[in-house]
C-alpha cells in the first residue's frame, strides 16, 4: 500500500511540476506610449520606435507589449490617459513633447522617457540637464533655445546671407516672434 501511495505522489508531482514552472514565468513587460497627436499622423514615429525596440531585442507581442494612448490633440485628456497607464502598471512610459507633463503628474515611480524640443528644466520636468533626478530621462533638442545659436552658426558658415526663412508648425514648437520669418522670404 505504501508503494502505491508513493507512486501516486510522484505521478501527481510530475503532472503539476510543469504547471508550477509556467506560473513562475515573468509577465511580459508593458511599455506605455503617450502622445498628444494621433496614430495616423505619427505612423513613421511608431514604426521607428518599434524598429528601435527590435534592434534592442524587444519585439512587440513576443517579449514586450505596447499600450498606446493617443489624445488626438485633445490635450485635456492627456492626464487621464497617463493615469490609465499608471493603473495598468506599465514598466515604463514613453512620452513625447506635450504629454511629458501629464506623465510626470501621473507618477513619480514609473520611469518616464521623454523626447521634447523644449527645455525640460524650464518646464519643470527635470531638476537639471546634467542631473535630472526623479524618474524622468530622455532627450531634448531644445529647438527654441538653440535657434539663435543655429542662426549664428549659419552666419559664420555663410557670412553673405542676409535673409533666412524659417518654417515650423505652431502646434509643435513655441517659437519666439523674433525668430519667425515670413515663408516668402528666401535665403540669398
Amino acid at each position: 500500500m505504501r508503494r502505491r501511495d508513493f507512486i501516486t505522489l510522484l505521478g501527481g508531482a510530475g503532472v503539476s511540476w510543469p504547471l508550477a514552472g509556467q506560473a513562475q514565468q515573468p509577465a511580459m513587460p508593458v511599455i506605455g506610449f503617450l502622445d498628444s497627436g494621433s496614430f495616423a499622423a505619427n505612423t513613421r514615429k511608431v514604426d521607428a520606435f518599434r524598429q528601435g525596440l527590435a534592434e534592442a531585442g524587444y519585439v512587440e507581442g513576443s517579449n514586450v507589449a505596447i499600450e498606446f494612448r493617443w489624445a488626438d490633440t485633445q490635450f485635456w485628456q492627456l492626464r487621464s490617459m497617463a493615469d490609465d497607464l499608471v493603473r495598468r502598471q506599465v514598466a515604463v512610459i514613453v512620452a513625447a513633447a506635450a504629454s511629458s507633463s501629464a506623465a510626470k503628474a501621473a507618477t513619480s515611480t514609473i520611469p518616464i522617457v521623454i523626447a521634447t524640443g523644449v527645455d525640460p528644466v524650464k518646464f519643470g520636468l527635470i531638476a537639471s540637464l546634467n542631473r535630472p533626478g526623479g524618474n524622468i530621462t530622455g532627450l531634448t533638442y531644445m529647438a527654441n533655445e538653440l535657434a539663435a545659436k543655429r542662426l549664428n552658426l549659419l552666419r559664420e558658415l555663410v557670412p553673405r546671407v542676409t535673409k533666412v526663412a524659417y518654417l515650423a508648425s505652431s502646434q509643435q514648437f513655441e517659437m519666439p516672434p523674433t525668430l519667425l520669418a515670413r515663408a516668402d522670404e528666401v535665403i540669398e
